[in-house]
């Protein structure tokens, strides 16, 4: 496979300008929750885009947006893409580079009139994030029938908003047979979110799969009291019981291969002169292998049951979320691998630590990513970056990839 075209550096990065002034936030970050007014207007701007660049657009009953380039024959497409929504201090690039390069991708062949055998269609997928909705991914996840429709739009935000409501209330609730069908392959490019290819200085990450995660959520009930006349012995302490817990968590069940992770904590009655009465928080363990993730899950609640006996609290641990490890296509991951030979650039194979739409697309199609450079390996922050000559790589790879299968 021979280069045959570069994409127009100046359109790519005058669409990735005004993505990034879409729920700009200092640091030159984002938040653009799933369905937000927000996400709302950069729908609405992408929607433009791809009509723009010729692609007939539709809308899914959970609010995916596709665009569709058609092709000489009939066949099933090459699909790209990955989402714009944002984490709520989040980054200009998770997610989005996967959407806009996609689309830049479509708009270099029509700069140079080149026919496709394949269709080839862009996707926009709602809620990748899980940060308004809980659990992420809940739009590739709808499509890949991990979750039905009735549980998509049950989903509630912390003001109450369920997802169906603000589906309707942005206007993007389209229709069940506007879900994406049949296709011969799903690419989706995307930032590492990790240190590994900018520590060793390589240019394409050549993604074999993503590993395996579980979500536990935790309820601790103790007694809240005032924190003056209550002495310590007698005092059931949600707070320091979820503490001991959490602390516990890191010193006997992550290592090296299994990472553990606190990212969402409250308490109540959260005034500086009470003893907390409950405290939720939520539990992250990943592992690129399922039996030690399965293993880390039964020893965090074993764990978090005995910490809680002996301090004398109640405890609720309930299962949020559970996906295993899986393996992408090696025929697609071959494409990109020689995309990137043809285009000269360096590279390495690596397996996700991230969940992606990838991830259940994986259970439907034939799949598999590519990823860029993150500097620092910083993501989900304002300071998120991927350098612009890592963002023209990623394109150009991205862009032979395509023309490659579309051409199968």
């Amino acid at each position: 496979m021979k280069t045959l075209n570069h994409i127009n550096e100046e359109r790519l990065f005058r669409n990735l300008s005004k993505s990034s002034e879409i729920g700009a936030i200092p640091g030159k970050g984002l938040r653009r929750l799933a369905l937000s007014d927000e996400d709302k207007e950069m729908r609405d701007i992408f929607k433009a885009w791809c009509e723009k660049a010729g692609l007939t657009v539709r809308v899914d009953d959970f609010g995916n947006m596709y665009g569709r380039r058609e092709g000489k024959k009939a066949l099933p497409p090459v699909v790209l893409g990955s989402h714009l929504d944002t984490q709520p201090a989040g980054g200009r690039f998770d997610g989005v580079l996967g959407v806009l390069l996609a689309l830049e991708v479509i708009s270099t062949l029509n700069d140079h009139n080149i026919e496709t055998d394949r269709p080839v269609e862009i996707v926009n997928f709602t809620n990748e994030e899980g940060a308004r909705f809980e659990p992420p991914m809940l739009g590739s996840g709808g499509i890949a029938g991990v979750f039905d429709q009735e549980y998509v739009y049950s989903r509630k935000d912390r003001d109450g908003h369920s997802f169906q409501e603000e589906l309707q209330r942005i206007g993007y609730k389209g229709e069940k047979e506007n879900r994406l069908g049949d296709f011969h392959s799903y690419v989706e490019l995307h930032i590492e979110q990790g240190p590994v290819l900018e520590d060793e200085n390589k240019q394409i990450g050549i993604v074999e799969g993503i590993q395996g995660i579980s979500w536990l959520e935790v309820t601790v009930t103790g007694e809240a009291d005032h924190a003056g006349p209550t002495p310590m012995h007698l005092r059931k302490d949600a707070l320091m019981a979820a503490a001991e817990i959490m602390h516990n968590l890191e010193k006997k069940i992550a290592n090296t291969e299994v990472t553990v992770t606190v990212g969402k904590i409250s308490a109540s009655p959260d005034t500086v002169n009470c003893v907390p009465g409950e405290v939720y928080f939520t539990v992250d363990i990943r592992s690129t292998d399922d039996s030690l993730r399965e293993e880390a899950v039964e020893e965090a609640r074993t764990l978090i049951r005995e910490v809680c006996q002996e301090r004398q609290v109640d405890v609720e641990t309930t299962a949020l979320w559970n996906t295993e490890k899986i393996d992408f296509d090696k025929g697609i991951i071959d494409a990109i691998e020689e995309s990137v030979e043809d285009s000269g650039y360096s590279s390495r194979k690596i397996v996700s630590g991230a969940g992606h739409d990838a991830k259940y697309m994986n259970n439907i199609g034939p799949t598999a990513m590519i990823f860029l450079p993150s500097v620092n390996g910083k993501s989900h922050v304002p300071s998120e970056l991927t350098l612009d000559e890592d963002i023209i790589s990623g394109a150009n790879v991205l862009y032979q990839t395509t023309v490659a299968l579309a051409e199968e």
